[in-house]
Formats: structure tokens, C-alpha cells, sequence
């Protein structure tokens, strides 16, 4: 039988979630508090049905809710052995747990618990977390709500968190909700709806606060010379250094890339406080664990000379691990997990936009989507303050946690292809269909790439669209088109390390029956079509400075002679020997 209270829950997380104004990917929790029927003792019993750790309020189903008795919960007060400790309580929580289906509980959790009200959101809005991140933003909170909203000082998530929110919740009995300094925003309501409608009303509240109060441009002054590029050439600039970018950025470990060129990011990035704030870095957790503490930023002009751009972003890269490195050995201790990587999750290039990494296309674009977030947050703190994210040292505290390298700990084992891109011509149908098939099986981000663009579209939606697969038109013989393709495998991912060379036609025909045509036809698809799609790999592929695979799907034709195909035999003779060539001059 379906608990109404459980239905209510999932109805009012998705909404919540189906606006990004309201909280970011992933990002956030709600619960509520209810009875159902204990199966052992045949009574009621009190519990809590709370968003679990790691899902997404706009997809939320009921087996994403973790679901606890709520007595053993909040009894876990009374043995909570302090701060220091704190994080020994997220262990305590499966032994409050009712059943054993459901989510892993979040650290959120005894925020849900131990406030007293039936209903609880916690959300990241980028207005709220504007306020929560402003420098007087304590003041700023009680101009804008009064004391319906009450200012929750930065604290790490976890225990004692809750019992901070569950005491301000009872003192302050006229709240509606509070701002969590740095961090984001929590309401509550004795109904679902009311709960609801109370996060929406601090959401808009504090929207329309920056929008009456802000200064105009809170970014200050556009910098002469780097304004956006008109959007046919910074695509075009994008996709030539998005290899090289990626590369940079895969140093310690592969990563698949995401470009966006929003509005947002332009204007931010043409702006003269942008150097400043940017290297602020970003402030809420769900943020800064997937951008990092901060982004690498080119300090050239869009207009600078390709070759003077490339040979900066290489110094500014070395510049950027060498800081992260410093930021390790300034924070860690003894007990600190060993440091992850050194290399930037987002690069800003002024005029292009922005290039976010991850270890597969969800991961780079939602890493993309919360520095856009972060831009937005910036922009409101700006308005009314200054931004002032948490210190450095609690950034630290939280990617290098105990709590959040378990969680990465639990991540199923990545694919034999996790992290590399492909790119499979004439893969709209028959063998190079069946290839792409099984190279997203395999984890890798697919370029589905054949001369009719309707069956590239079919076999990318088929591999699961544009986080796994993107369909390309490309005429193999044709130079252009094949350029073409490779800065769509660019754009879409950041470059390429696997390419199929499929595309390929049979005329058999006795040699006087044989045409020029059938003989310039083959030749061109199978002969030039691949030497050309192999020059642009080998091209991406050197920018990139991790080498790759080019593979050519060669015939027992190409071999052994046969009558009646002339033409499509040598074709095949010639590919087979181009692949040796090719690792004679790029192999090791």
C-alpha cells in the first residue's frame, strides 16, 4: 500500500528539483516525518523518509528515500560524543534504519531528524547561497527576511550542523527556514505543501532582494578587447584548443570534456573583476567537489595568436598544479587521504567559454552547470557585498573528508573504456553500428559519424544520447567534412582517442565491367577517406599528448586476390598497408 506521506515527498522533491533556480544537480535533500506500520509489531511507527545520499531531487523515486525510525534517530543526541567526533554518527545511522531497502543515508540527515517540524528542505538556490556567501551576509539576511529567516553560521555538514538548525528552528518559533553561511538554505513546514511554499518564498525572496538592491554590474566593467568572439569563431577556436585543453587537464588521470558558451560565462569572463573573483574559487560543497577549490583561467585576450594562447595555457597548467599541490601540503595531516589529481576541472577562456572535465560527459557537464551556479552566486554577492566564500582550510576539510573519500571508495569500478572518446565512421548502420554499440559498452563516449546523418542520429540515440553518444554527417572523402567531424568530437567531448576507420562500399564487378567510377568511388571512401579521418586523429591526438588508437577494418580481400573485385581489393590493400605506415611513423 503506497504511504501518502512517502507520495507527497517524492511529488515535492521532483518539483523542487525540476527548477535549477531552486537547487543544483544532485544537490540538496528534503524529507518528511510520518508513521507506517511496523511489520513485526503490527503497530505504528514514527519514521523518516529522507532523500539518500547521492541522488537527485528532480528524478527522486522512492527507492532513492532512506528511510529511519525517527526515535532511534533523534536518540542518537544522547551518545553524539561532540564535534570532533561527529563523524562517527553517520555510521550510527544504520542502526536506525527501518528495513533494509532504500538509499545510504546523507550526511544531511540528522538536520531532517532533529529539527522539529514534519517536513524539511535543504537546497542550494544560487540567490540564497548569495546571501549565505555575501561578507556581511548575516546582516544582509536579517534586511531581507527579518526574523522569518533566520542566519545559521558556516559549519561543515554534519551532526552538529543539525542540532545547530534544530536549536535556531525552536528559539526563533516565528522561522520559516534559515540561511546557511556558505553553504545554501534549509526550510521547514508542518505540511508538505507548506514546507514547499516556504522554500520557494525564501528562493524568491531573496531574488527579489539582489534584484532591488544590487549594483548594476556587479562584475565590474567590460575589459576592452574581451568581449565574446562572434559564435561561428569561438566554436571554431574552442574546438582547436579543446584537445589540447583536455589533455592538460587528463594529466594524472583521463577525463572526458564538456564546452559551454552561455551568456553567463561570457560576460563574466569579459568583465574586470573576473581575475579576482574567479581565483576566489567557489564556496557551497556540492560545488567546489565537482569544479574543485578553483577554476584555471587564461589571462589572454580572445583575439591572441593560437600558437601564444597554447604555450600559456601549458605554463598556466604547470602554475596550477604546482598550487593545488602547495593547497594539499598547506591542509593535510597525517591521517589526510592521499591528493587525487592536480589538474583543473574547469578552464576559462575568455571570449570561447568554458571547458569542464570529469571522468565520463555527466560528470563534465554537471561540473560545467555548477560553475555556472557559482558564477550566478558570485554575481548576486557582488551586487549587494562582497563575495566571500568559506575559508580555504574547511574547502579542504571537505573534498579530502574521511565521509567523502568512502563515498568515492564505493563507486563501481569504471569501465575498461571509462574516460576515452571514439569516433566510428560509417556507424549508422551494419559493422560500424555494432562497433559503437560495444564501445559504449565498454564506458567510452561515442562520435557515431557516416555520410547519412538520419542513421547517425538513430544509432547515437540508441547508445543513449549526448552524455554517451553524438551523431556526426561526414563524407569521409571529403577534407572539410572530415575536419568538420573531429571539431564536433571536439566540442562534444574535448577531443578523441580511439578512432574506427568502418566506412567503406563493395562494387564487384569483372574487371571490364569494372568503371572509373566504381574504381574512384571505392578508392575515395576506403583509400582517402581513411588516410584523411586518420590525419585529423593523428592531429587531435598529438595536441592531446596521450596518444590513441587509429584501427582500420581491413579484408581478406586486401590479401588474398579473387576475381571480379578489382577495385575494392586494392582499396582494401591500400588501407591495410596505410595502418602499417601509420605505426611505423606515430607509434612508440
Amino acid at each position: 500500500m503506497t504511504n501518502q506521506t512517502v507520495t507527497d515527498l517524492i511529488e515535492r522533491s521532483r518539483r523542487l528539483g525540476a527548477d535549477r533556480r531552486n537547487t543544483n544537480y544532485a544537490g540538496g535533500n528534503t524529507s518528511a516525518k510520518g508513521s507506517d506500520v511496523d511489520p513485526v509489531t503490527g503497530v505504528p511507527v514514527d519514521l523518516l523518509w529522507v532523500k539518500g545520499s547521492g541522488g537527485d531531487l528532480g528524478t527522486l523515486t522512492p527507492e532513492g528515500l532512506a528511510v529511519l525510525r525517527l526515535d532511534r534517530v533523534r536518540g542518537l543526541a544522547g551518545v553524539y560524543p561532540g564535534v570532533d567526533r561527529e563523524d562517527e554518527m553517520v555510521a550510527a545511522f544504520d542502526y536506525c534504519l527501518h528495513g533494509r531497502g532504500g538509499a545510504a543515508p546523507s550526511i544531511d540527515t540528522a538536520m531532517h531528524a532533529l529539527v522539529d517540524a514534519a517536513h524539511v528542505d535543504h537546497l542550494h538556490p544560487d540567490a540564497g547561497i548569495a546571501l549565505a556567501t555575501a561578507a556581511d551576509g548575516e546582516r544582509l539576511t536579517a534586511k531581507c527576511f527579518g526574523g522569518e529567516v533566520v542566519w545559521v553560521p558556516w559549519r561543515r555538514p554534519g551532526f552538529q550542523l543539525g542540532l545547530d538548525i534544530a536549536a535556531i528552528a525552536s528559539g526563533h518559533p516565528q522561522a520559516i527556514g534559515c540561511i546557511l553561511g556558505g553553504h545554501g538554505i534549509t526550510a521547514w513546514g508542518a505540511t508538505s505543501a507548506e514546507c514547499e511554499a516556504n522554500s520557494l518564498r525564501i528562493i524568491s525572496t531573496a531574488q527579489a532582494f539582489l534584484d532591488a538592491h544590487g549594483k548594476p554590474e556587479p562584475f565590474g566593467p567590460v575589459i576592452d578587447g574581451y568581449q565574446a568572439l562572434p559564435e561561428q569563431q569561438r566554436r571554431e577556436r574552442a574546438a582547436a584548443l579543446a584537445p589540447l585543453i583536455r589533455g592538460l587537464a587528463g594529466t594524472d588521470q583521463r577525463v572526458v570534456g564538456h564546452y559551454t558558451d552561455t551568456e553567463v560565462v561570457l560576460d563574466f569572463l569579459s568583465r574586470a573583476e573576473h581575475p579576482r573573483l574567479a581565483a576566489l574559487g567557489t564556496s557551497c560543497p556540492d560545488h567546489f567537489l565537482r569544479t574543485k577549490v578553483g577554476p584555471m583561467v587564461l589571462d589572454l585576450p580572445p583575439g591572441a595568436d593560437l600558437d601564444t594562447v597554447r604555450n600559456r595555457l601549458r605554463e598556466l597548467h604547470e602554475q596550477y598544479r604546482a598550487d593545488y599541490a602547495a593547497y594539499y601540503s598547506r591542509h593535510a595531516d597525517p591521517d589526510s587521504p592521499a591528493m587525487r589529481g592536480a589538474d583543473p576541472a574547469i578552464v576559462l577562456v575568455p571570449g570561447v567559454g568554458m571547458f569542464s572535465f570529469g571522468k565520463d560527459k555527466q560528470t563534465a557537464r554537471v561540473a560545467g552547470e555548477f560553475y555556472l551556479n557559482a558564477i550566478n552566486v558570485m554575481r548576486g554577492a557582488e551586487a549587494v557585498s562582497s563575495y566571500a566564500p568559506i575559508p580555504e582550510s574547511e574547502k579542504f576539510r571537505i573534498e579530502y573528508w574521511a565521509l567523502e573519500e568512502a563515498k568515492l571508495a564505493r563507486m563501481p569500478r569504471p569501465k575498461a573504456l571509462a574516460g576515452r572518446i571514439a569516433l566510428v565512421t560509417g556507424a549508422g548502420s551494419g559493422i560500424g553500428r555494432a562497433i559503437a554499440h560495444r564501445l559504449a559498452a565498454e564506458g567510452a563516449c561515442v562520435v557515431v559519424a557516416d555520410l547519412n546523418p538520419d542513421a547517425a542520429a538513430v544509432v547515437a540515440g540508441e547508445l543513449g544520447g549526448p552524455d554517451v553518444a553524438v551523431p556526426v554527417a561526414a563524407d569521409v572523402s571529403d577534407p572539410d567534412a572530415v575536419a568538420a567531424a573531429f571539431a564536433s568530437a571536439a566540442l562534444a567531448f574535448g577531443g578523441v582517442d580511439l578512432v574506427i576507420n568502418n566506412a567503406g562500399l563493395s562494387i564487384s564487378k569483372p574487371l571490364l565491367q569494372t568503371t572509373e567510377q566504381d574504381w574512384d568511388l571505392q578508392h575515395d571512401v576506403m583509400a582517402k577517406g581513411s588516410f584523411l579521418v586518420s590525419r585529423e586523429a593523428a592531429r587531435a591526438m598529438i595536441e592531446q599528448g596521450h596518444g590513441g588508437d587509429i584501427v582500420y577494418i581491413a579484408s581478406k580481400n586486401g590479401v588474398f586476390a579473387g576475381p571480379n573485385n578489382l577495385a575494392y581489393g586494392a582499396a582494401k590493400a591500400d588501407q591495410a598497408h596505410q595502418v602499417r605506415l601509420l605505426a611505423a611513423e606515430l607509434g612508440p
